[in-house]
């Protein structure tokens, strides 16, 4: 039974993970606070839903349709609406009171959407609902897939982070977008490329979501929180720290869930929160608090 429970909350932090790692590149490097994002995801589960439901196509396909409108969507929305802010904004400060303001907007715009064309109530489909053994328990092959999925973008993200000349130059404005431009680093457009990377993400998340996962028109914000714990427990911007606090909070939940009580794991989950949050402000990969 602990270990069903371990591979669950394993599956379940590495969808954490994956969908943290994008707010993180929006917060770290573009500097907007996105409280739309959950709705993002929402909204890619339901494309997954209506491609699957009405298309016939599948969500490893549907991925490869997904990911480029959220990202294409994401791009035009920085373009449109943050870009201006980021430009007559003086400070990093104003920059996020800006954009929680501005997307905060834009959530109920979303959500209104989802609302309007799919009602309120849960959806889900049934893909790969078929059990797997692993190691001696079993667990459904669309989870498996999930975590598989969720480790391989996630170390695609990793790798051209680190291998590439984009990702040095996103890694570059998160650390000091002030002396960015000094090398050469056009900083606007490494922002809006990082936004809509984060967008692209979102939408892989909100696949993966909606393979195991019921969901409907107003869960973005259970999402966005969830998101947006783990960026911080991980380090603004520290995509390996987004990784290990995304399973460290899918692990959590679960066990409290099995072994303790249903109903305690939010408050599982603002513990540890809180707990790194004293002990590490920086998060768990930053410096510590001394």
């Amino acid at each position: 039974m602990v270990l069903s429970a371990l591979l669950t909350g394993l599956v379940l932090g590495g969808t954490y993970a994956l969908i943290a790692m994008g707010l993180t590149l929006q917060y770290g490097v573009a500097r907007i606070m996105n409280l739309a994002y959950g709705d993002v995801i929402i909204a890619a589960a339901f494309g997954a839903f209506v491609l699957f439901n009405s298309l016939g196509i599948n969500p490893l396909l549907g991925l490869l349709i997904v990911a480029p409108v959220g990202f294409l969507a994401s791009y035009l929305i920085y373009a449109v609406m943050l870009q201006p802010l980021a430009r007559r904004s003086g400070d990093r400060g104003r920059l996020e009171v800006d954009s929680i303001l501005a997307t905060f907007g834009l959530l109920f715009i979303i959500q209104g959407v989802a609302l309007v064309v799919f009602g309120s109530g849960f959806m889900s489909y049934s893909f790969l609902a078929v059990p797997v053994n692993i190691l001696g328990t079993s667990l459904a092959a669309n989870r498996v897939l999930a975590f598989v999925l969720a480790i391989v973008i996630g170390g695609g993200l990793y790798l051209l982070l680190t291998r590439t000349r984009w990702g040095t130059a996103i890694r570059a404005v998160a650390v000091a977008p002030g002396s960015a431009p000094l090398v050469g680093i056009d900083v606007d457009r490494v922002a809006r490329f990082a936004f809509a990377l984060g967008g692209a993400l979102a939408a892989c998340g909100g696949v993966i979501v909606s393979m195991y996962l019921t969901f409907n028109a107003t869960a973005g914000v259970v999402f966005t929180m969830k998101a947006l714990v783990v960026v911080i427990m991980g380090g603004v911007g520290n995509i390996p720290g987004a990784l290990a606090a995304g399973l460290i909070l899918g692990v959590v939940e679960t066990l409290v869930a099995t072994f303790v009580d249903p109903g305690l794991t939010l408050a599982a989950t603002y513990l540890i929160f809180l707990a790194v949050l004293v002990l590490r402000p920086s998060g768990l990969f930053g410096r510590s608090a001394s």
